[in-house]
């Protein structure tokens, strides 16, 4: 695949300082220079000021300036305006007004995480000592970004821009509601769902395994129970553990480990998904407010900041 994952995105608050000190909490780091960095993604986050929480801008790896013009040439095609440089092109996605920047970048490399032995009946491996996962206690840090989910008032077009222009793939759909879509080896980089309004659902970040997942949460919450929004659970679209948190503007997070990996493109068969399928497996049913966030209403009267 040409292109190969997000490098990053920005999101737009009214309150930056709270929600920095939230994704800093959250296990990122801060910078200097405005930017909060995963562990091995680097720079993946950047959070500025604006009337109301809104998705500005997604940030694509692509592998060489061949990529940009395919992509260039796309849009065109679909009357979406491009602005090219030596090693990027940028457009806005019509629907959403997010801002789309698809950049020549090297690929990301990671040191794979040597996950501890596991008991299992007839099977033992950890014999007279406790779980390694109950003996951490070092601070859960998200290794890198993995997607970020839209809410588009017109999800077919906005499926179309990221499917057919930039050269997304399609994972699995969730029966005229939302497209899971590629620009990895991630089951899903971008998920589009059908919305009232355009704002962004959740980003989701990678963590080493299920004890990261609930650890991570757990601090979290210490003196913060607000911040729950759903979890502990594992999707059946991606397969992944997830335990979701809001941040102060809004936005959801996810804590994820154990997603699907596509690395055969025609081995895969995407699938419809219908009803809860598409969002768990098992866990507790989704709250109301993950399905409908209890601040849409607003968001819909200030839609015209959105674009």
């Amino acid at each position: 695949m040409a292109l190969h994952g997000l490098a990053s995105f920005t999101i737009g608050v009214p309150d930056v300082a709270a929600t920095v000190d939230y994704y800093e909490e959250f296990g990122l780091t801060a910078g200097e220079d405005g930017w909060l960095s995963s562990v091995d993604g680097g720079r993946q986050l950047r959070v500025v000021e604006s009337p109301t929480r809104r998705l500005l801008e997604v940030v694509v790896r692509a592998d060489h300036g061949d990529d940009l013009g395919a992509i260039s040439s796309r849009l065109s095609t679909m009357d979406i305006v491009t602005r090219t440089t030596p090693d990027s092109v940028t457009a806005v996605e019509p629907a959403t007004g997010v801002r789309a920047v698809v950049r020549i970048a090297p690929r990301l490399e990671q040191e794979p995480t040597s996950l501890p032995p596991q008991n299992g009946p007839g099977h033992t491996v950890r014999a007279n000592q406790r779980a390694a996962g109950v003996l951490r206690e070092n601070r859960v840090r998200p290794r890198r970004l993995g997607h970020v989910v839209i809410g588009s008032t017109d999800y077919p077009t906005t499926q179309r821009f990221f499917g057919e222009g930039l050269g997304f793939k399609l994972s699995d759909e969730i029966s005229g509601e939302g497209a899971f879509l590629r620009c990895s080896t991630d089951h899903h980089n971008v998920l589009v769902l059908r919305a009232p309004v355009a704002y962004m659902h959740h980003s989701s970040w990678q963590v080493d395994d299920i004890d990261e997942v609930g650890r991570g949460a757990a601090t979290m919450l210490e003196g913060h129970p607000e911040r729950h929004v759903w979890g502990l659970g594992r999707h059946h679209a991606g397969s992944n553990f997830f335990w979701y948190l809001k941040d102060p503007a809004g936005n959801f997070s996810e804590y994820y480990s154990d997603m699907d990996c596509i690395v055969e493109d025609a081995v895969w068969r995407p699938e419809v998904l219908e009803g809860a399928k598409g969002l768990f497996n098992w866990g507790p049913p989704p709250p109301p407010s993950f399905l409908k966030p209890e601040d849409l209403g607003a968001l819909m009267t200030g839609s015209h900041s959105v674009g």
